[in-house]
Formats: C-alpha cells, structure tokens, sequence
C-alpha cells in the first residue's frame, strides 16, 4: 500500500472533476471539515472506516470507498450524527449534501485520484 500525504488534487467520477482536499495524517483527519461553513468540491479521509458531523455546521455527503476507489455505501449526514463503520472502508469522500449525486456517485462507481506524488489505485 502506498502512502497517502496531506495535499490537493482533483477528484474524478465519468466525466466530472471537481477539487480534491487529502487529510492523511491524524491531525488533517480529526480536523476534517469542523469550523468550516462549506466546502468546494471533496476531502479525502485516509485511511478512514467511518466519520462523524458532530460540531458541524452543515449537511455532508459521505461515501466510503474500497481498497480499490470503488463506493461501497453513500450517505448523507446532517450535523451532529455518527456514522456507521465500513469494514470494507479504506477511504471516506466528504463533500456538501447533494454533492455527489449531482456528480453521478453511487455505489459500485469508481473515483479517480489525481494526487501528486501519489498513484490513482493502490
């Protein structure tokens, strides 16, 4: 498995790209998307099985992804839930409410990372 480091990048699904934020290290991870009022495009939780919105300020799409970028569940969670863990989830995708469906994300779509320094797959 190769690393992963905090950073940006793009994030496709068919035809769509949109920013990409990579929160890697604990710190980027526990921080994720508290304290902000939106976000533009996605973040990238990894390693991640499952997130929470408690303290957040808005709704969030969330998809949890495989060891190969493939979605294996999306949801959607308003402030102050707790997600439920993926056993199979190696990453999560956050982005504002609505998001992901307006890109075309569902379950058994796979992303692409454009991250440099990092390969798309692992």
């Amino acid at each position: 498995m190769a690393n992963w480091r905090d950073g940006e990048g793009l994030l496709t699904v068919g035809t769509v790209t949109v920013p990409l934020e990579v929160a890697a290290s604990y710190g980027a991870r526990t921080r994720g998307l508290l304290g902000r009022d939106g976000i533009e495009g996605a973040m990238l939780l990894t390693p991640a099985a499952s997130v929470h919105t408690f303290r957040m300020r808005f709704a969030i799409d969330v998809a949890y992804l495989g060891r190969d970028l493939d979605v294996l569940a999306v949801v959607t969670m308003p402030p102050g839930r707790l997600g439920l863990p993926r056993l199979r989830s190696r990453h999560v995708l956050e982005a504002e409410a609505g998001a992901m469906a307006g890109w075309g994300l569902r379950i058994g779509t796979t992303v692409n990372l454009d991250v440099p320094g990092r390969l798309t797959r692992e």
